[in-house]
């Protein structure tokens, strides 16, 4: 027998018009391998406002109860074409109890057991999960384990790829964020050097609080020397930016390269032989990426996600992963939030404009029961 319950839809029509609800929807019985999760808790990762709210207006937006409706910009409407008219699920993780289970003995083993899962569909009183990407969360809460997959396996990744590439040290261009955090405790744990940039003196004290060696502040006058001096005593000239636009890849580069032009024997016009490599994993700031002739020909800048990294590392790997996420749930990789709301709660325009501003240490937890 289905199960009936709220559920959140974004949709966003040709004429820029993108609706925000809340619906009452019917999900199906689980089959094989899934199972059907009653939620109890979700965050507002950076990943999820994309499909949220994107760039939409949300200061001219009309808010109703369980619904707001508001304008994409012409240029953002036509970048995101592909998705007109598709009524889509929004929350890419989450935690609760599983309630019912297809017939696969994986299935059946997760009845009554709460667990962290990643349904794409998290804003939802139910989702169906593969019983595969489920973590059994044992005597721990759905809040502790509603963050459990996508920072932690995002952090762990980093080092777990920085290693396959025989690198001993990361930069890590938001240091104080929730993944930040976790970031730091990892390479301690690991052995692996980090340099944290950060924007505010306290956030130089928090990872400092957190053991941190090597945290740099993008507002001090020094800044750069300040970066430099910390890549030239870890080798960190690999390194992860969620920020995206602007010139903070371009300051990484720099800074990477003066270290290594520093160790030069002898000139050379085309720069440092020294390989250089900076990963975009996030689109904090959704203005152009800015890139000076300022280090030579020796770097290189790519695109990080999660999940293709997690299918190219193979079902070992990313068994060792979540093991270890969850053997630490509540130290090495434990997240903090500001404020709870429910579903209704989170689509009102003082909690919009609030976790949409993306503010570190301000994350906001959906719990659709209230």
């Amino acid at each position: 027998m289905a199960t009936t319950g709220k559920q959140l839809f974004t949709t966003l029509e040709a004429d820029g018009r993108l609706t925000v609800a809340i619906e009452d929807v019917s999900f199906d019985d689980p089959t094989g391998n899934q199972v059907l999760v009653r939620m109890e808790a979700a965050p507002i990762n950076p990943s999820d406002l994309a499909i949220l709210v994107g760039g939409a207006d949300m200061e001219t937006a009309e808010f109703t109860p369980g619904k707001f409706v508001a304008r994409m910009p012409e240029a953002v409407n036509a970048a995101s074409k592909a998705r007109h008219g598709l009524k889509l699920p929004a929350g890419n993780e989450g935690a609760g109890t599983v309630v019912a289970a297809g017939e696969s003995d994986a299935a059946q083993a997760l009845i009554g057991q709460r667990v962290s899962c990643v349904p794409g569909n998290a804003y939802s009183q139910y989702c169906l999960a593969d019983a595969a990407m489920c973590l059994p969360l044992g005597d721990h809460t759905a809040e502790e384990g509603a963050s459990a997959f996508v920072n932690p396996m995002t952090a762990l990744g980093f080092v777990e790829n920085a290693k396959a590439d025989g690198q001993s040290a990361i930069l890590h261009t938001v240091g104080a964020s929730n993944l930040g955090q976790m970031l730091t405790r990892i390479c301690q744990e690991d052995g692996v050097g980090l340099v944290n940039i950060v924007r505010k003196p306290d956030q130089v004290a928090l990872l400092k609080g957190l053991g941190a060696s090597h945290v740099v502040n993008s507002s001090d006058d020094d800044f750069f020397t300040q970066l430099t001096s910390a890549i030239s005593e870890t080798g960190a000239f690999y390194g992860y930016d969620p920020v995206g636009g602007g010139k903070l890849v371009d300051t990484a580069f720099r800074a990477m390269e003066q270290v290594a032009k520093e160790k030069m024997t002898e000139y050379s016009r085309y720069g440092s032989n020294q390989p250089k490599r900076m990963f975009i994993y996030g689109r904090l700031d959704t203005s152009p990426t800015i890139l000076t002739p300022s280090y030579g020909f020796g770097w290189t800048l790519s695109g990080w996600l999660l999940f293709p990294f997690l299918q190219s590392v193979g079902a070992e790997v990313m068994g060792r992963m979540r093991q270890r996420v969850r053997d630490n749930l509540t130290t090495t990789f434990a997240s903090s939030y500001k404020e709870r709301v429910t579903l209704e709660e989170m689509l009102t325009k003082d909690a919009v404009l609030d976790y949409r501003a993306m503010r570190t240490g301000e994350k906001y937890l959906v719990t659709p029961w209230g």
